[in-house]
Formats: C-alpha cells, sequence, structure tokens
C-alpha cells in the first residue's frame, strides 16, 4: 500500500494515477516553461503577505479599545497651584524675544475629550495624556490657552504642569 503524506492511499482513491506520475518536470525550453517562466524568489514572496480583506477594520477595532473617562475634577489646592504656575509661565514667556533665548521645556497633563464621533464618548468623555514640548505662549485674556509647541491647550483641560529640565 501506498503512502499520501504520512497516511496510507485508500485502495479507493480517485487520484492515484495523478498521484503515482510524481511531480511534473519541464525541459528549461519546453512550451510549458516559455509561457510560464519560473518566479523570482523575491516577487514570490508577495504571494503569501498578509491581505487585509476589510482595509481599516483592525484599526477601528483597536479605537474601540481606547478607554475614555469623566473629566476629573480639581481640588482648591491643585486650582492654586496651576494658576499660579500659568502666572509664572505668562511672565517667563511673555515676549518671543524671552521663549527664544530662555526656552521653557515642560510637560503638561491635559484632559483631551473624545472627537471619534463612531464612538459613544464622543463629546462626553475623554482621555488623560501628558505632552511634553516647549512652552511657546500663554494667553490668559483672548483664547485662554498654554501653546506647547505647536499644540493650543485650553486652561480648562489642564490638570497639571511640570517644568523638565
Amino acid at each position: 500500500m501506498q503512502q499520501i503524506g504520512a497516511m496510507p492511499m485508500p485502495q479507493d482513491f480517485k487520484y492515484c494515477d495523478i498521484f503515482q506520475k510524481g511531480r511534473p518536470r519541464h525541459e528549461r525550453l519546453d512550451d510549458f516553461s516559455v509561457r510560464h517562466p519560473k518566479m523570482d524568489v523575491g516577487k514570490r514572496a508577495k504571494i503569501f503577505a498578509p491581505f487585509d480583506a476589510l482595509r481599516g477594520f483592525n484599526f477601528a477595532i483597536r479605537e474601540k479599545d481606547v478607554r475614555y473617562t469623566d473629566r476629573p475634577e480639581l481640588g482648591r489646592e491643585a486650582l492654586r497651584e496651576l494658576n499660579r504656575m500659568l502666572e509664572l509661565l505668562y511672565q517667563r514667556t511673555r515676549s518671543t524675544r524671552q521663549v527664544r533665548e530662555e526656552p521653557v521645556a515642560l510637560t503638561v497633563t491635559c484632559f483631551v475629550l473624545c472627537e471619534d464621533p463612531r464612538h459613544e464618548a464622543c463629546g462626553r468623555q475623554g482621555q488623560i495624556l501628558t505632552l511634553s514640548g516647549v512652552c511657546r505662549g500663554v494667553d490668559p485674556d483672548l483664547t485662554r490657552t498654554l501653546r506647547l509647541d505647536d499644540r493650543q491647550i485650553p486652561f480648562e483641560d489642564i490638570l497639571k504642569i511640570e517644568f523638565t529640565p
């Protein structure tokens, strides 16, 4: 009894004659080889590359895994400390010359609302992010924002400010 891999071949195996012929062999310049040249190994590897049938589906699933929380409330002492830090930053970044000569490196912990319209937390809950960069300015009057590199952070979203060396 012949074997098919590790299994014995059944007597009534439908493709027994094809199996017994073995693997097809082609001459170098026969008709088949001319029409179907051997594929380069580099190109052949592309056949087995991962295929994403639903483009963006995995990203959408990962987005749903993000945990959102309610906006944390700061106590009076934390608000007082935050206001003191913002005033200090305002004094140190009042002019662009000051910012260029003595850049102030910061780490800001802030609350960012969920802006994904497909998520149930959109507009109600958010994430607490820690951002680092150079303070480019503080606008206590008009926009009430702190500018960290190219990002504007509203005062009401700031939870904590730390100077980084």
